[in-house]
């Protein structure tokens, strides 16, 4: 039996920017942990562990994860899952504290156990019934920002939102920030992604922005061009790709309180590649005006609308980091 605390770096822990010690148990933040720099509606999403996982090889036969889920609405909480080489073993809601086990492993397999995209996961130490262990082998990382419909809280679990579909299929190392209700392009956020590395940067936005009024028509293209500026510092020659939403029934007609239609922020969003450079994904292709019934509350896809993005976006952002083909299956 081996026990490793969940920062030994063999267990190969990925998509957080920080662990935080609370009391038992670990906090896995996807962006630094300074409070005085996250605003108080962004931190429960930061806290919740979208596209966070542990990535090994390991020759046990059993393993034991003590997490705890806390939800953050009425919603029950999503799984925790487990892949062996990219097929699905194991899954397990679990609501307060509770430990997700596995057995039958076949030694020598690249395990991926992921925690859920959808509530607020702690972690505990990690238990191997076996004798040796080490972090899987680097991939390409993809740093993915956008909103809740990056976060995807109402895919069937945290390995099949339509990024971590996207990832496994191109042999990619997933970043997650999909921030639900949270993509107003932080400043934060552009420092995060300006430090880290990465070999291809997403982002998606225009949905929050819409929804909240965050920017003008004065204001949106300047704050993206901010917001590229700051994470061009530390990366001038990484693609970045820029996504404009996917088909919104209510606000492809309803101005905002900034005046701002769906379409006219998607007029902004694609000034804002042309001005600088950038790749533009038009959403509306991604899931389209025939697809509404996809969308499991008229804003968010379900499970397979998720599962169709990630289909069609596997090609698209594909063409801007080359894929990993030791280690990419096809999505299905």
């Amino acid at each position: 039996m081996i026990e490793l605390l969940p920062d030994d770096p063999r267990l190969g822990l990925r998509g957080h920017a920080e662990l935080v010690r609370e009391g038992g148990w670990w906090q896995p933040y996807r962006l630094p942990a300074d409070h005085s720099m996250i605003h108080p509606e962004l931190l429960p999403p930061v806290r919740t562990s979208a596209g966070v996982r542990l990535d090994l090889v390991t020759d046990a036969t059993a393993l034991e994860w003590p997490v705890e889920v806390s939800p953050v609405d009425s919603r029950p909480p999503a799984p925790v899952e487990l892949l062996a080489d990219g097929e699905p073993v194991a899954r397990k809601v679990i609501r307060g504290a509770g430990v997700f086990a596995a057995e039958g492993l076949r030694p020598g397999a690249r395990l991926e156990v992921w925690l859920p995209q959808f509530g607020s996961s702690r972690i505990g130490p990690v238990r191997l019934e076996g004798t040796h262990v080490e972090a899987g082998g680097p991939r390409p990382r993809w740093i993915a920002y956008g909103s809740s419909i990056t976060q995807c809280a109402q895919a069937a679990g945290p390995s099949t939102t339509w990024p971590a579909l996207v990832a496994r299929a191109n042999g990619w190392d997933l970043r997650c920030l999909g921030f639900a209700g949270q993509c107003h392009l932080d400043p934060l956020v552009a420092r995060f992604v300006r430090d880290s590395p990465a070999g291809l940067i997403s982002l998606c936005l225009g949905i929050n922005i819409h929804r909240r009024a965050s920017f003008t028509g004065r204001s949106l293209v300047p704050a993206i061009a901010g917001f590229v500026a700051t994470i061009r510092d530390g990366h001038p020659e990484t693609p970045i790709v820029l996504q404009t939403p996917i088909f919104d029934p209510d606000g492809e007609t309803l101005a905002n309180t900034a005046g701002l239609t769906m379409p006219q922020v998607r007029e902004l969003l694609a000034e804002a590649a042309e001005t600088l450079g950038l790749p533009l994904i038009d959403g509306r292709t991604v899931l389209t005006s025939d697809e509404t019934h996809l969308l499991e509350d008229g804003l968010h896809p379900n499970a397979e609308g998720y599962r169709l993005m990630a289909e069609r976006l596997t090609p698209l952002l594909g063409a801007h980091l080359p894929r990993n083909p030791a280690v990419a299956p096809v999505v299905g």
